[in-house]
C-alpha cells in the first residue's frame, strides 16, 4: 500500500536489491552515502531524475538496476563484491560466535573427537563444519546473483564450494563468483530459444552451462594458483611480528576510517572477513576495533573539547557513540561531511593507532561484527585487556587529533 501511494521509490543501497515489487513505479537508485550525507537533496534529485521501473522480467529488472547504479556511481565489481560480502556475513557471524561458545564451554580443543557428543563439540561442528563451510559458497553465489540475477546463484555457489574444496578460500570464491556471474549473463544474452522453450533457460540451460563453465575454470585454471597464493598470504599473516604486524594494523585501521563505509573501508573489511575462513583472525580484530574508533572518538571529543563542535553536533554525539559501540563506523559520517579536511585525517590517525596496537599484540576476533557486545562472549576475542586498551587508545588519539586540527566554532553554548 505504501509503495502504491509513493511518488517515487528511492533505493539507497550499496548492494543488489530485488526490484520486482516496484514494477511500474518511478525508481531511483543511489548509494548509501548520499542518503546519509544529504537526504533532502537526494529526494529532490530522485523526484527530478527517477524513471519508471518495468519489472516485467528478471532481465529487465537487472538492466534497470545496472543503469540506475551506473548513474549513481555504484557499478561494476565493487557493487557485485559488496553484495556477496553482505550475504556472506551472517554465515561468518553465526559460525564464529558458535565456535567461540564451543571454546567457552569445552576449551580450545572442543572440536576434537575426544569430546564427541558434548554440547561444546556439537556447537563447534555447527559453527566450523557447517557455518564456515557455507561462507565461501555464499560469497560466490551472491556475487553471481548480483551480476546475473537468480540464474547465477547455483553456478556461483557450486563454483565457490569447488574453490573452498581446492583450498582457494575467499579469493577463489570471489573469482568463482565473477566467472559464474559474467558467464551466465553472457550465456543468457547469446543463447536464443523459441518462445515456448524460453522457460528452460533459467532453470536448466543457464545453471548447467554456468556450473560447467565455472567448475572447469576453477579446477583447471584458477584453483591451484589461487590456493598457492592464499597459502602464502596465510603463512605471511600468521608469521607477522613486530614492525610488520604494526604496519598492517596501521594500514587496515586507516582504511577503515578513510571513507567510513565507502570502497576503501569495504575493501579492508572484506579482506579481514575473508581471512576468517583460513583461520587468520588478527586482521578481523584490527578492522573492528579501528571501525569502532571514529564515532567513539568524535563522541569523546564533543564532550571534552566542546568549543570545537556546534550545539547540533554535540547533541548528536551520544547517538554517534552508541553506533560506535555497535561497530557502525557510519555514525561518524555527518561530522566528517561538515569538515572533511580536518575531521577525516583525525579519524584516520586514531583508527590507525587502534589497528596497530591490536595487530601488534596479536589480538584475534572470531566474529566479523558485534562491536563491544561481542567482547562479552568468552574466547570470542583473545588478549581481551590489550584489545580494550587498543580501543581506548584509538578513541583518545582521535579526540586529541580533532582538538588539534579543528578550529573553535562560534555558536557553542558553554
Amino acid at each position: 500500500e505504501e509503495i502504491r501511494a509513493a511518488d517515487v521509490v528511492i533505493i539507497a543501497a550499496d548492494r543488489e536489491v530485488d526490484l520486482a515489487r516496484f514494477g511500474g513505479k518511478r525508481l531511483f537508485k543511489s548509494g548509501t552515502k548520499p542518503a546519509i550525507n544529504d537526504g533532502p537533496a537526494l529526494i529532490k534529485k530522485a523526484l527530478a531524475e527517477a524513471s519508471v521501473h518495468g519489472g516485467a522480467t528478471p532481465a529487465s529488472g537487472t538492466a534497470a538496476s545496472a543503469t540506475a547504479s551506473k548513474a549513481n556511481g555504484r557499478t561494476g565489481a565493487y557493487k557485485h563484491l559488496m553484495t556477496g560480502v553482505s550475504f556472506m556475513l551472517p554465515f561468518v557471524t553465526a559460525g564464529g560466535l558458535l565456535i567461540a561458545l564451543a571454546f567457552a564451554l569445552g576449551g580450545i580443543y572442543a572440536g576434537d573427537d575426544a569430546h564427541q557428543g558434548t554440547l561444546a563439540w556439537s556447537l563447534f561442528q555447527i559453527g566450523a563444519k557447517a557455518g564456515f563451510t557455507l561462507m565461501v559458497p555464499a560469497l560466490a553465489g551472491y556475487i553471481a546473483y548480483s551480476i546475473a540475477d537468480r540464474p547465477g546463484i547455483a553456478p556461483g555457489m557450486i563454483g565457490g564450494l569447488v574453490a573452498a574444496n581446492l583450498n582457494a578460500g575467499f579469493l577463489g570464491g570471489i573469482i568463482a563468483g565473477f566467472i559464474a556471474g559474467y558467464g551466465v549473463a553472457a550465456l543468457n544474452r547469446y543463447i536464443k530459444l523459441p518462445r515456448n522453450l524460453e522457460g528452460l533457460k533459467p532453470v536448466l540451460i543457464l545453471p548447467v552451462l554456468g556450473t560447467l563453465l565455472v567448475g572447469l575454470a576453477m579446477m583447471y585454471v584458477f584453483g591451484q594458483p589461487v590456493a598457492d597464493l592464499l597459502a602464502w598470504l596465510t603463512a605471511w599473516l600468521r608469521g607477522m611480528q613486530g614492525s610488520s604486524a604494526l604496519l598492517l594494523g596501521l594500514l587496515l585501521g586507516g582504511m577503515m576510517a578513510f571513507d567510513m563505509g565507502g570502497p576503501v573501508n569495504k575493501a579492508a573489511y572484506a579482506f579481514s572477513t575473508g581471512l576468517i575462513a583460513s583461520q587468520v583472525y588478527t586482521p578481523m580484530a584490527a578492522a573492528m576495533v579501528a571501525g569502532m574508533t571514529p564515532p567513539l572518538g568524535i563522541a569523546l571529543a564533543t564532550w571534552v573539547f566542546r568549543n570545537r563542535f556546534t550545539v547540533e553536533e554535540r547533541g548528536s554525539a551520544t547517538a554517534a557513540g552508541v553506533l560506535g559501540l555497535a561497530f557502525v563506523t557510519e555514525g561518524a559520517i555527518p561530522y566528517a561531511a561538515r569538515d572533511p579536511l580536518r575531521t577525516i585525517p583525525a579519524l584516520v590517525i586514531g583508527s590507525a593507532v587502534a589497528g596497530a596496537i591490536s595487530m601488534s599484540v596479536g589480538a584475534e576476533l572470531k566474529a566479523p561484527h558485534g562491536g563491544i557486545f561481542v567482547l562479552l562472549i568468552p574466547n570470542a576475542v583473545t588478549h581481551l585487556a590489550m584489545y580494550v586498551l587498543a580501543l581506548l587508545a584509538g578513541v583518545a588519539v582521535t579526540a586529541i587529533a580533532l582538538r588539534v586540527l579543528k578550529k573553535p566554532v562560534v555558536d557553542v553554548v558553554a
